[in-house]
């Protein structure tokens, strides 16, 4: 089933052109690493191609191939309601755990648009006319990585680098129980690629920004147990972010810190971008799918890491989302 997933995906490409690639909102590493290596394959093959995302590409993530190339709807796109000019026919879509993940993105959809569908969420239903979908896989890159060899395409040092970042962010700097022997076997492949691990993880997992620093006080100032100590939240708002300088690329893995906190089943991290609208990240020690929580409000992802969104007051939000964690728990 898996080779003929792979042989499927690869005629998509081989016998088409003209792609628009498009991944997940917010994009983190694995989404920003999984465009760029559909591009170098793509590029390798030497099919025409354009990559879009709805948001900008984050600063740390820069540095990767090309990645400069991705245009985001605010540079690029048609307004909120005005028809899209240029449209493609041949979409691969990358990360994106449901169809409502490429946000805004779709305004560059054609009417007739066949969707190749990239991606190892659990909670992703296969919404692309091919889909590649490896649910038990550390990130979207362990499936490109495949894809490049079923492609027959050597690893440089350019697409090595982006796929190692994919792995290195989706598992934590290769910590979380995602990591098989299959991703570290990958690994070395990339590493005698060229990949510099030690330099990507520095970069990627240790660094801080005074930003980050200054929105992650504010957060813990805030952090909240249930009274059994087994769920822990934590809370920010937009003026948080403008008051201490942060970004929301610098709220990627505040989450964890709720999670951390010994004998804690769940950690919750809110973010309140208006009076009625609010994100959920979630994040399970692995007795809790929280990707079935998160499909309970609209949402989804991993059993461990999930999230949803929330048109509510933000103490509504944490009110109906802790209310069902409690039953995740209680139910084990």
């Amino acid at each position: 089933m898996w080779t003929e997933q792979l042989k499927e995906a690869a005629a998509f490409i081989r016998d088409r052109d003209d792609f628009l690639i498009v991944s997940h909102v917010q994009p983190d590493g694995d989404a920003i690493s999984s465009t760029v290596t559909v591009a170098w394959l793509l590029d390798k093959l030497g099919k025409q191609y354009t990559m879009l995302n709805e948001g900008p590409v984050p600063s740390r993530l820069r540095f990767l191939w090309k990645s400069s190339e991705i245009r985001s709807m605010d540079e690029a796109g048609a307004a909120d309601g005005q028809p899209q000019a240029r449209t493609y026919r041949n979409v691969i879509c990358v990360d994106c755990a449901d169809y409502a993940r490429v946000g805004r993105t779709e305004q560059w959809f054609a009417p007739d648009a066949e969707l190749l569908n990239i991606d190892h969420h659990p909670t992703n239903n296969g919404f692309g006319r091919v889909n590649l979908m490896k649910t038990h896989a550390a990130a979207t890159a362990e499936i490109l990585f495949e894809l490049l060899d079923e492609l027959g395409l050597e690893l440089d040092t350019d697409v090595a680098t982006a796929i190692y970042t994919g792995l290195l962010t989706d598992t934590g700097g290769f910590r979380y129980s995602s990591t098989s022997p299959l991703v570290m076997a990958m690994a070395s492949r990339l590493l005698q690629a060229g990949v510099n691990g030690p330099e990507l993880a520095e970069h990627l997992l240790e660094r801080m920004t005074p930003g980050q620093l200054r929105i992650l006080q504010r957060g813990l100032s805030r952090l909240e147990l249930s009274e059994d100590q087994r769920i822990a939240w934590l809370w920010v708002t937009s003026d948080d972010l403008e008051d201490t300088g942060a970004t929301n690329e610098d709220l990627e893995g505040l989450v964890n810190y709720p999670r951390n906190i010994e004998g804690v089943e769940v950690g919750l991290l809110f973010k309140q971008n208006g009076e009625q609208s609010v994100k959920v990240s979630m994040r399970s020690a692995g007795r809790v799918n929280v990707a079935e929580v998160a499909q309970a409000f609209g949402g989804g992802g991993h059993v461990r890491a999930a999230g949803c969104r929330f048109a509510e007051p933000l103490a509504e939000t944490i009110r109906q989302v802790i209310g069902q964690v409690r039953k995740a728990l209680d139910a084990l």
